[in-house]
């Protein structure tokens, strides 16, 4: 017997509803909201009030484009965190009201595992699945983790973050150098162009297999205001190295601490998740070393690296399995529970 699961995602700014038929996505909608753009960031007030505005028209699409009636749903799936409070909020009430109307369980998933199992979604583009156990490199704008991967629903973490995660370290970078929010994503095409060994920073020296990002921020922009003591052009004359330089310093910071847990737990079956995972140079830089390290390397589809509700699905279908429902009485959590 089959399981139909209507799963939604609200932990930042984006409003996803997604349909799962098993392993298999019908559907997977995303609302953007532009309005964040010109403050430079999030605005969680914002964020919140347009996603009450997003959420009954993205699930209309969602089940309306996977060809499904609310009748032959199973349960509904929602984030639980970590994330934003009043975003998390709005997809949680609707989730357990849609549910309750419906007669059907609902189900909550951490956002973090569901960048972990989205590798298991059934799709053209992603054929083959990691092995138990693995390793995953979560990385993305909040969060920076290195994941030991046993089952489902059995993970720990080998490493974390002590302060910022590596996409704040981009978006911060690209901030500092004038570009438009979210500025990872032009940091990567302008380090294309650049040098990325013209400019040198210095790595963070942190015990374990733990991240550190602050240091290098803080370094980066104290590198700039004393070159542009010298020369008020220098970022604009600069832009490409200074992207490819930052941008290879973050990546081999990411790599080497991945690569110490690796050998650590003899695992070589490594696995990329988290919007960072889209970054060009670091999806190039981890087959260079999966290629030198004999690992088996898994790197999501493009699609699957943002927040989407597909990924909140997956998980879902494998709690549907066990039974894992959740109590009308559960509230969100902003903190990641790792």
């Amino acid at each position: 017997m089959s399981v139909t699961i209507l799963s939604i995602e609200s932990s930042c700014d984006d409003t996803s509803a997604a349909v799962l038929r098993d392993r298999e996505v019908l559907s997977n909608i995303i609302a953007n909201q532009e309005v964040h753009r010109q403050y430079g960031g999030v605005v969680p007030e914002l964020a919140s009030r347009v996603h009450q505005q997003n959420i009954v028209p993205v699930v209309e699409m969602a089940l309306r484009t996977a060809g499904v009636e609310r009748r032959e749903l199973d349960a509904v799936a929602f984030t639980r965190g970590p994330g934003l409070l009043g975003s998390l909020l709005v997809g949680t009430s609707f989730a357990k009201s849609f549910a309750l109307a419906l007669g059907v369980p609902i189900i909550e998933v951490d956002h973090l595992k569901a960048h972990i199992l989205s590798h298991f979604i059934k799709s053209d583009d992603q054929p083959v699945s990691p092995r138990f156990p693995f390793i995953c490199l979560t990385v993305s704008g909040g969060h920076t983790q290195i994941m030991r991967v046993d089952s489902p629903s059995d993970m720990s973490v080998l490493g974390k973050t002590i302060d910022d995660a590596a996409g704040e370290a981009f978006d911060k970078a690209a901030k500092i150098m004038g570009l438009p929010y979210p500025g990872g994503p032009h940091i990567d095409r302008l380090a294309k162009e650049g040098n990325p060994h013209a400019f040198p920073f210095p790595e963070p020296r942190i015990k374990g297999f733990d991240y550190s990002f602050s240091g290098l921020k803080t370094s980066f922009l104290y590198f700039l205001r004393d070159r542009l003591k010298e020369n008020g052009n220098f970022i604009e004359e600069n832009m490409a190295d200074l992207s490819a330089s930052i941008q290879h310093t973050i990546v081999k910071v990411l790599i080497k601490k991945l690569e110490k847990a690796a050998a650590a737990e003899g695992i070589n079956q490594i696995a990329l998740a988290g919007g960072v995972a889209a970054n060009s140079g670091l999806r190039e830089a981890l087959q260079q070393k999966a290629a030198e390290k004999g690992w088996k390397l898994f790197l999501p589809p493009l699609r699957f690296t943002t927040d989407n509700a597909a990924m909140i699905a997956i998980v879902a279908y494998y709690k549907f399995l066990e039974k894992d429902f959740a109590s009308q009485e559960i509230v969100p959590y902003t903190k990641s529970v790792f």
